[in-house]
């Protein structure tokens, strides 16, 4: 099991669930019923708990109660998705269509409505995983036998572990590998990247980082070269 910090021990297999829920009870129930199906599970009971649970683990899927106290589930899910990739279920007594549009605007994927049958939840919640897993195993490209990106979750990993890097930094990264041997200039990059045209140094500093970042994780070798008076690409 994982302890509701979502740090403490674990078992070594199952997809790991996030429920955040303010009441107790029903986060009692469903920690029992999908640890009893196999699941790793984190809990939090309000918005703050859940940024911070992302914060340390990546998530396979999210259960997200909407009416919670300190940061509310929607705006918990706006803060959050720029960090995950995995499916997002929201819990809520109640649903209007302008709810639902608000929701899936913020980033969720799909609505359970309270009362709800544990069985159908877990049925959903296990077609979510598998729809997402197929994403993912299509969206991976192994650069080579240490590099390979995962477009699906927006990582880079490096050995199968994913690199640490900001936002900016996968992207400039994506780009290239998605146009391996293509030279972009630092203008080009910052306005595809950024989505409008801005300073080309900024793009210096990143390609900097993202090299740094790729090294100190096992990448050796120079997998962003420099063309210099022209700009940068992924080497072929």
């Amino acid at each position: 099991m994982v302890d509701e910090t979502g740090t403490g021990r674990e078992r070594a297999d199952g997809p790991l669930i996030l429920i955040a829920d303010d009441e107790r009870d029903i986060v009692s129930m469903l920690k029992s019923y999908f640890e009893l199906n196999g699941y790793l599970v984190a809990t939090a009971f309000d918005g703050a708990q859940v940024l911070d649970r992302v914060g340390k683990r990546q998530p396979d899927i999210i259960l997200l109660d909407i009416n919670m106290p300190s940061v509310d589930g929607i705006s918990a899910c706006r803060m959050i998705r720029d960090a995950v990739s995995c499916p997002i279920i929201f819990l809520t007594a109640r649903v209007e269509d302008a709810d639902k549009l608000e929701g899936f605007a913020a980033g969720g994927d799909d609505y359970v409505t309270k009362p709800f049958s544990l069985e159908v939840l877990g049925a959903r919640v296990s077609a979510h995983i598998a729809r997402d897993r197929r994403v993912r195993t299509r969206s991976v490209i192994c650069v080579d036998e240490v590099l390979s990106i995962d477009f699906g979750r927006r990582a880079v990993l490096v050995n199968g572990i994913e690199v640490s890097m900001t936002k900016k930094e996968y992207e400039i990264c994506a780009l290239l590998v998605k146009h391996r041997g293509q030279t972009f200039d630092r203008d080009r990059i910052y306005e595809l990247v950024w989505g409008e045209p801005g300073d080309g140094s900024v793009v210096t500093e990143h390609i900097r980082r993202l090299r740094k970042s790729l090294s100190e994780a096992g990448a050796e070798g120079d997998y962003i070269k420099t063309v210099w008076g022209v700009g940068y690409r992924w080497r072929a």
